[in-house]
């Protein structure tokens, strides 16, 4: 049971979930009842009772009198059965940091498009957060807008989320030179955390992909690697103790992110060199517990140190995957695959940057139109 949330095991087996729904004149709560056979069938009648009660309420009193915070919770409430944990905990540290404090106390009739502008103003000029992270908030801001709209008949359809512009950024990516010189550090003493970069730079399989990857999800027959889980820490949202985060094994970004990657050579005898024959160990540690992605982190800093290589972080080597792969040629369906992408757009848009070499070479295909070659070109302007 999350703190606040009222909701309880019963003697009889059942789970009970108790909400306010209505107050005495003295000021005294009546509560109302929900149960279920379980926690989350309890949690989800709650929920929707307590939506239902909001909608019965007079729209006059509703605009005037219910805050803004309180279809948040709801809103929150409502989601958290369809979301991964990791979803869940972003999006309630979103709320509880920065959607309260500023629109939290807010009543639904001083919800407008100016106020909302204003705070993401706030959050870009005086939270210093990047337009990613404005846009990301703005974005569940909308949403609970959108769930707010259905309660109580549109009433706040003119409410607009206009998104802060983002510039397209300049994406690192590391050159031929500097890639060789990595590549030749990390074949120097190789080891699990060399191992892990290198596996990067290989299959652009991201941080958390390969700090989760265990001995079982390669096939040695098949020479490929399933990707199946990822490792992220998350805030402790039920933390008793000193301990704020933890460290959570979950499923991978997206459903496309599930992918089965063919080894290169190279790669599988180096699987073949690690593996000490328990599959449920996890490839990095040779243990039944992950390495923690920061620490592989750290390990790619000192690496990058020692070639003098700058401005690296880990992925940059799925950048350079990518950019890699369309040199030589790959289409861009099976990079999408091979990168777990939910469409090849974002594949597109985010992690294809071909060089000016490149783009010369590709220039160079189309046909030359005989009448103006350089030696006919030569003799038009003699004449």
């Amino acid at each position: 049971m999350a703190k606040g949330e009222n909701i309880f095991k019963r003697k009889d087996g059942r789970w009970e979930a108790r909400y306010i729904r209505s107050r005495e004149e003295d000021g005294r709560i009546k509560y109302g009842f929900c149960y279920g056979k379980t926690y989350v069938e309890a949690k989800a009648r709650v929920t929707e009772a307590k939506a239902k009660l909001l909608n019965e309420a007079n729209l006059d009193s509703v605009l005037n009198k219910e805050k803004f915070s309180s279809y948040c919770d709801c809103w929150l409430d409502l989601r958290s059965t369809q979301l991964k944990t990791s979803s869940y905990v972003k999006y309630q540290n979103g709320i509880e940091k920065h959607v309260k404090p500023y629109l939290g106390e807010l009543y639904l009739k001083d919800i407008t498009t100016e106020k909302i502008s204003a705070f993401s103003q706030h959050l870009l000029n005086e939270k210093k957060l990047s337009i990613k992270s404005v846009r990301d908030i703005l974005t569940f801001v909308r949403s609970i807008l959108s769930y707010i709209n259905r309660q109580i008949d549109g009433e706040l359809s003119h409410v607009e989320v206009i998104y802060p512009r983002e510039s397209p950024k300049t994406i690192r990516v590391l050159t031929e030179q500097e890639e060789s010189e990595l590549i030749l550090y990390l074949a120097e003493g190789m080891n699990a955390g060399k191992f892990a970069v290198y596996l990067a730079l290989r299959t652009g399989m991201r941080i958390g992909e390969i700090c989760a990857l265990r001995w079982k999800d390669i096939s040695f027959a098949d020479e490929t690697i399933h990707v199946g889980n990822t490792v992220q820490r998350i805030k402790n949202i039920g933390a008793q103790g000193d301990s704020k985060t933890v460290l959570m094994i979950g499923s991978p970004k997206s459903d496309k992110s599930r992918r089965t990657i063919p080894l290169m050579p190279d790669i599988a005898a180096l699987c073949r060199k690690f593996y000490r024959g328990n599959p449920e160990c996890f490839v990095l540690t040779g243990k039944e517990s992950c390495m923690e992605p920061r620490k592989l982190q750290r390990y790619l800093k000192s690496y990058t140190k020692e070639c003098d290589i700058q401005d690296i972080h880990f992925h940059t080597l799925r950048h350079t995957f990518a950019t890699r792969c369309v040199e030589v040629g790959f289409d861009v369906k099976t990079l999408s695959e091979v990168l777990g992408h939910a469409s090849i757009s974002v594949t597109l848009e985010r992690y294809v940057h071909p060089n000016l070499n490149l783009k010369r070479e590709n220039m160079r295909r189309l046909k030359i139109v005989d009448c103006f070659s350089s030696e006919q070109s030569d003799t038009a302007v003699n004449q």
